[in-house]
């Protein structure tokens, strides 16, 4: 399992090339991947391996004990070595969670929407100016397969779960990279093909949703695999069912229901809905974790706006397993989605990114589903029917 993980990192997700700086980025409890990937990485050529280790408990203290006024801080080197990565045109791979979904339950959810960390501003950067080849890929711990599977012994939890990330991974095919080329190329298609359509709103239409997202002209679609300034090819989210775009930030109108539980940093978030209004999220509800939602999209002056519409139909991997995986790399992957906060520059020409979402947080949640209609909509009017039943209809 090891080696196969390693080997999809490396040779397919961040494609890293020989020469290159590789940092790797995993929560604490998951050395032997972490291992795993630098010999890997070290046989193809790495010139340097760097492992970097995040402790959730260590958050969780900080969020119990530290003053009020130091929650937001952030050392400067932190920032920094992302900066310094970008510089290097290093490769990047980072195993999640790193922070177990359910770690900082109990914590004050107003105490734990202000600390952003293992998150960082500078990520974004880098990512819009293409410089990393990239990767975020799942890998079990023990604490998050007791969460998604707690009628199971811990045993049997973490095997499981470990069966259906294999799976969702396309780890479990003869030639996980051919599968993987496969599905890449029927993603690049469907955003072609909506590209086309020209679209200038999309509306999302379903039980206890109904809103429609303005997009900028210039806006087109993306779906798997991508290129950094230098001509790498890399495939950013391991596993990938979705296509996406940037929307323009100051049109949503409309509310949303989330269509599955939110982890946000260790919180569970359930029973999500929210309502925009020029495009601003003006009323953020739920049945447990609001807060931690409302801290963070009060973080800056547009973090209550969207950076992201994507949308994932019912052929993919992950959606037809039914679990609920607390993770947003795997849920936003089951289903439709749209994220607050920064937008991603690839997905618009250059004339529209000063327009574009500029927050420092970017947060997902899904909002699609089989009985969830999405239809497309042409500045002349015309509408496009896009997703029904879940199943593309272009």
């Amino acid at each position: 399992m090891l080696q196969r993980f390693a080997d999809l990192a490396v040779s397919v997700g961040s494609n890293m090339q020989p020469g290159q700086i590789l940092c790797i980025e995993a929560e604490t409890g998951m050395e032997p991947i972490v291992r795993a990937v630098a010999e890997r990485a070290y046989e193809g050529g790495a010139r340097f391996v760097d492992p970097v280790y995040f402790d959730p408990y260590v958050k969780r203290a900080r969020l119990q004990h530290a003053a009020d006024d130091t929650l937001e801080f952030v050392p400067s080197w932190y920032g920094n070595r992302m900066t310094a990565l970008g510089h290097e045109h290093a490769a990047r791979i980072v195993f999640v969670p790193r922070v177990s979904p359910g770690i900082l339950n109990g914590v004050d959810p107003r105490r734990a929407g202000r600390d952003q960390l293992p998150d960082l501003r500078e990520r974004l950067e880098i990512i819009n100016k293409r410089l990393v080849n990239w990767s975020i890929l799942p890998f079990p711990t023990p604490h998050w397969a007791e969460l998604v599977h707690k009628e199971l012994s811990p045993e049997e939890a973490l095997e499981k779960l470990t069966q259906e990330l294999l799976h969702v991974c396309r780890l479990d095919e003869d030639d996980p990279v051919a599968a993987w080329r496969e599905r890449d190329q029927t993603l690049h298609s469907v955003a072609r093909r909506l590209t086309k359509e020209n679209l200038d709103a999309v509306r999302f239409e379903g039980p206890g949703t109904e809103i429609t997202i303005g997009l900028l002209p210039s806006s087109t679609w993306e779906g798997g695999s991508t290129t950094t300034i230098d001509g790498v090819e890399y495939l950013p989210n391991v596993p990938t069912e979705e296509v996406y775009t940037t929307p323009d930030p100051t049109r949503a109108e409309g509310v949303v229901r989330a269509t599955k539980p939110l982890d946000i940093g260790g919180t569970i978030i359930d029973g999500l809905t929210v309502r925009f209004e020029n495009g601003r999220a003006v009323d953020i509800q739920a049945d447990g974790g609001a807060d931690v939602l409302r801290e963070r999209a009060a973080y800056d002056e547009d973090a209550s706006r969207l950076g992201e519409v994507a949308l994932v139909d019912r052929e993919g991997r992950i959606g037809p397993l039914g679990t609920t995986f607390y993770n947003t790399l795997l849920d936003e992957n089951a289903a439709s989605h749209i994220a607050l906060g920064n937008a991603y520059e690839l997905a618009v020409g250059e004339e529209d990114v000063p327009r574009i979402n500029k927050s420092a947080i970017h947060i997902d949640f899904m909002i699609g589903g089989d009985d969830v209609r999405v239809t497309g909509l042409t500045a002349d009017g015309k509408e496009v029917p896009v997703l029904r039943d879940g199943s593309w209809q272009l």
